[in-house]
């Protein structure tokens, strides 16, 4: 999301900023509450309508839909191939965060490197900008592990075995893929409606803390991208279009300028790519390209991907005031519990601008500006 504040306008108002956000936005390891617990039926619509049953709801604006992966809804939902039990652990969580590698953070435009294509997505230097990375929450998690054991039973009769019961899978067009296909779409869907309930209640955060109007805020999606899914896209394969199951874990989409799947302000740019680092350093907006379509399904990476594992991250911790530490870095930081911010300070991770510069020089996807955190919230 972008905002139409400068840095300098909120420098001194960031604690308060970022203690409204916590305080409206639940984060951390079963967290709930952000709105009414869900009617068993009204959670149903969620899914079947994704980020359109946030919007119908009155969070956000029906003009965000525009600005989503698939406009915020896969059509492929089926909610009567979700579990009972996934189904009440989402009744309580849309509009939370959640724990592990979730988080808001509260940029500001450090760096443009396409300006002609920045200014199209209405980016200026020091402007304040939004990012948020969270997903299906429990509902999703239970999903996965729900498909991994039929899975696991089911790969006998199709004569596949592997190493791991995390690799689990079955044929797409086999009854337990198809299953699978249309449960993960339902969660995919709740994904994008608890990220469009997390966005209205951070610009009601921000009026809120700067004591300001809708208009003199500015706040706006420009791009809401999937990561950890699988669609059915249309690719070139030696030479001939070919329709394909694409699983993205670890990438997101990076479709090319001229793609019909692309909004059309963006038509000319390409799809905009959000690839955040660690929180102590910086993340980054980049546009898709032909050559990711050539060469990568139309995908790119996620993020800066970790360096160490999240034992070895609380272990150098141990001794770190963790506040300072981000303080000296130059973030306001809140978080729920000091585990999950010693697994995921900035050490733990590689520095994203090698990852993203890698992207860049083999043309997958072109940056356009590099965002410097200032504030952020996790679980």
């Amino acid at each position: 999301m972008k905002t139409g504040l400068v840095f300098d306008e909120v420098k001194d108002k960031l604690a308060r900023i970022v203690d409204t956000l916590f305080s409206l936005i639940p984060s951390g390891v079963g967290s709930e509450g952000a709105i009414p617990k869900l009617s068993k039926q009204d959670e149903k619509r969620l899914l079947r309508d994704g980020a359109r049953w946030a919007v119908a709801e009155g969070y956000g604006a029906q003009d965000d839909l525009s600005y989503m992966e698939e406009g915020g809804r896969l059509a492929t939902a089926d909610a009567g191939l979700v579990s009972v039990r996934a189904l009440e652990r989402g009744l309580k969580q849309v509009g939370t965060l959640g724990s592990g590698n979730h988080f808001l953070e509260i940029g500001r435009v450090e760096e443009i490197y396409l300006p002609p294509t920045a200014q199209a997505l209405g980016l200026f230097p020091d402007q304040i900008v939004i990012l948020i990375h969270t997903g299906s929450r429990g509902l999703g998690y239970q999903t996965c592990e729900d498909s991994l054991k039929v899975m696991n039973q089911a790969m006998p009769k199709y004569g596949i075995t592997l190493p791991d019961r995390q690799l689990a899978c079955t044929p797409i067009q086999s009854p337990e893929g198809q299953d699978y296909l249309a449960a993960m779409a339902a969660a995919a869907n709740y994904a994008w409606a608890n990220r469009q309930v997390i966005m209205s209640h951070a610009e009601k955060a921000f009026m809120k803390a700067l004591a300001v109007s809708p208009k003199e805020l500015g706040f706006s999606l420009i791009y809401d991208v999937c990561h950890n899914i699988a669609k059915i896209e249309e690719h070139v394969v030696d030479g001939k279009k070919r329709s394909l199951c694409v699983h993205r874990k670890g990438a997101t989409r990076a479709f090319a300028p001229g793609h019909p799947q692309i909004p059309a302000a963006y038509q000319k740019l390409g799809q905009p790519v959000l690839i955040p680092g660690d929180m102590g350093r910086y993340s980054y907006l980049l546009v898709g390209t032909e050559t990711a379509m050539e060469k990568t399904f139309g995908s790119t990476c996620h993020g800066a991907g970790r360096m160490m594992s999240r034992a070895q991250s609380r272990k150098q911790s141990q001794s770190m005031n963790i506040d300072q530490e981000m303080a000296r870095r130059g973030v306001v930081a809140r978080y729920q519990g000091r585990g999950t911010m010693a697994e995921e300070m900035p050490h733990a991770y590689k520095d994203v601008a090698d990852v993203v510069e890698t992207m860049d020089q083999a043309g997958i996807s072109k940056r356009v500006a590099r965002f410097r955190p200032v504030g952020v919230i996790k679980g």
